[in-house]
């Protein structure tokens, strides 16, 4: 989500993350679209008015660069012609502000149908295959049977491979949970690695003692 009001990116962030969606926000168009070019989201996002570069721009760069990734773009400019342009660049929906939730999340919801034949529910990393659609892990072809959270963290160390997911990130972006401690991630890292780990001769989830925890380099 590229969104320059703070109070409004984080309301929408704890709103999308209810639904189960995680969610990396930008607060201007340069970082924004420097993360979309770095990272492969199932959606974007992106206000119009921002600092640095506007979110038409945005959208423009990011099909020139020839991105698939379906962009809903916000905006409290309501004339026809502001929309046209948005689309014509590239947007596939277009949401004027003030919006009820309700309906923001209707419209995430049918960008991401609309995007499934082209992406894949499945996701892999060495030996260990997880299936989104239906929330099953396999590890070198043995289905491995992981509690809510231990999926979303397994899922969400997938996805960001490389990248260190530090407790608090953990917390507060992938359960939401603003009351858990960092002793429960610990806890459940611990049982994550039980099951994922335990008996292989590679362990996948690394330790990156004072950051967090990652999957891959």
């Amino acid at each position: 989500m590229i969104e320059d009001d703070d109070v409004i990116g984080e309301r929408l962030r704890k709103t999308l993350a209810k639904e189960g969606y995680v969610v990396d926000l930008a607060l201007d168009g340069e970082d924004g679209l420097r993360q979309a070019q770095r990272e492969s989201y199932s959606l974007i996002i992106c206000d119009v008015m921002m600092p640095k570069r506007d979110g038409w721009s945005v959208v423009a760069e990011l099909r020139r660069d020839r991105s698939r990734t379906p962009v809903l773009m916000l905006t409290a400019r309501d004339a026809v012609e502001d929309r046209v342009k948005g689309l014509d660049l590239g947007a596939d929906d277009y949401l004027v502000k003030p919006f009820d939730f309700n309906e923001l999340l209707a419209r995430v919801r049918a960008l991401l149908r609309r995007d499934k034949p082209v992406k894949s529910s499945k996701m892999s990393f060495d030996d260990l295959e997880i299936d989104s659609a239906g929330k099953t892990v396999r590890r070198d072809g043995e289905l491995i049977k992981l509690t809510p959270r231990e999926y979303s963290l397994l899922e969400a160390l997938v996805r960001n491979r490389g990248r260190v997911l530090s407790r608090e990130v953990i917390i507060d972006r992938i359960w939401n949970d603003d009351e858990s401690l960092s002793n429960t991630v610990n806890f459940h890292v611990t049982s994550l690695r039980k099951k994922i780990d335990a008996g292989r001769e590679k362990s996948l989830i690394e330790t990156v003692h004072g950051f967090g925890y990652r999957i891959g380099d």
